[in-house]
């Protein structure tokens, strides 16, 4: 998907997937699920150790990157975590350190925390009943004597349950905020959700009349909507990052099967009509990871053009790799279909994604206005 650019980066992705085989593989994913959890606090801890949540954070604030390219990098970790649907919350934490870092100021012990894997923070940006609508919160803020008050229902917080602190956007005198407020602040209920997938937990959270103090505010309003652009590039690049790492393996190990399996005396992959689906698949994943690539790509470089780059990444990618890999569970036949194979594990995360941060028919509209907005430039 990205293209390891030095024998730096190569290292560092090596070592994230070494690690993941050994720490996290498809056989935890599954005792996790038995157990209902959703990740080890401790195993994060130990992934934070190898610079994950320190990929977008500047060296100012204690972060950094191999490469100097902190989006590249961390895409590289995405990929390799969804070669074995890794648990963890390397998604939410680096979603809410890209608006930090942006307006880190009465932030960095929250940056630092973070970067440490001592603490999992989440973005509380989704409304209950809604789709996905960033910029129309449902969750108030009002102004205080000491600072503000929060009052509203967030959904889909992803870790919520796990968190000890979360991002929440709010609208505060008619303009869109962002505030830092603990998950274990007076007023705030924590209903935690499972999801499709089997270790990724969500949360509906509540906030009663929640008080947090002036500094919890990110950014001033005039920035807020930057961020919380930015931010979104960051979560819809890392799920499709993700996903190009799971059709890599799963298209992997089904064309093995191909080979290894035989009907009639001959080997699957010898027959004509298999052969044309797997070019198929082979087009389609090469697609994804072009369009993915070029999203990080922009992405990384901050242009102009990276919301487009992105929302055509989310839209082909979304719309995609579901199809995918139900083309892979029917060329293994029978057994593709049983809870033992591992292809509903696959199936399961990338479903799941394809409904976050936007469908690809959100995405298909995005794209759309942005190309008039361009026109009429």
């Amino acid at each position: 998907m990205t293209d390891a650019a030095n024998p730096e980066q190569m290292l560092f992705a090596s070592t994230a997937q070494a690690f993941l085989e050994k720490e996290a593989p498809l056989s935890r994913v599954r005792e996790l699920h038995e157990q209902g959890i959703s990740f080890e606090p401790d195993w994060w801890r130990r992934a934070a150790e190898l610079g994950w949540a320190s990929l977008l954070v500047p060296e100012a604030l204690g972060g950094g990157s191999v490469s100097g390219d902190g989006v590249a990098d961390l895409a590289l970790v995405a990929e390799q975590a969804g070669k074995t649907v890794a648990p963890g919350p390397l998604h939410p934490v680096s979603t809410v350190l890209a608006g930090l870092v942006e307006a880190p100021e009465n932030h960095e012990a929250t940056i630092e925390s973070l970067v440490s894997g001592e603490s999992v923070a989440s973005w509380a940006v989704y409304e209950p009943g809604k789709p996905w609508s960033p910029l129309d919160p449902g969750v108030t803020a009002t102004p205080t004597a000491t600072g503000y008050r929060l009052d509203g229902v967030k959904d889909r917080v992803e870790a919520g349950d796990q968190c000890s602190v979360f991002l929440v956007v709010a609208r505060c005198d008619g303009a869109v905020r962002q505030f830092l407020v603990p998950a274990d602040a007076h007023g705030v209920e924590v209903q935690a959700r499972r999801s499709i997938d089997l270790v990724k937990r969500y949360a509906t959270v509540r906030l009663d009349d929640v008080e947090v103090d002036e500094s919890a505010a990110v950014g001033t309003a005039a920035q807020t909507a930057a961020l919380v652009d930015r931010q979104s590039q960051i979560a819809v690049m890392l799920q499709c990052a993700e996903v190009v790492g799971i059709l890599d393996t799963v298209l992997g190990f089904t064309i093995q099967w191909a080979f290894d399996r035989h009907s009639f005396g001959r080997p699957l992959a010898s027959y004509q009509a298999l052969k044309h689906r797997y070019a198929d698949l082979k087009i389609w994943f090469e697609a994804c990871r072009a369009t993915t690539r070029a999203a990080v790509t922009e992405v990384s470089k901050r242009s102009p053009s990276a919301d487009m780059a992105v929302s055509v990444a989310k839209s082909y990618v979304g719309e995609r790799a579901p199809g995918m890999l139900q083309d892979c569970i029917q060329l293994h036949g029978g057994i593709g279909v049983t809870w033992e194979h591992d292809l509903h594990l696959y199936l399961r995360r990338v479903t799941l994604y394809r409904s976050m941060f936007g469908t690809p028919e959100d995405h298909n509209l995005r794209v759309y206005a942005l190309t008039e907005q361009r026109k009429s430039a």
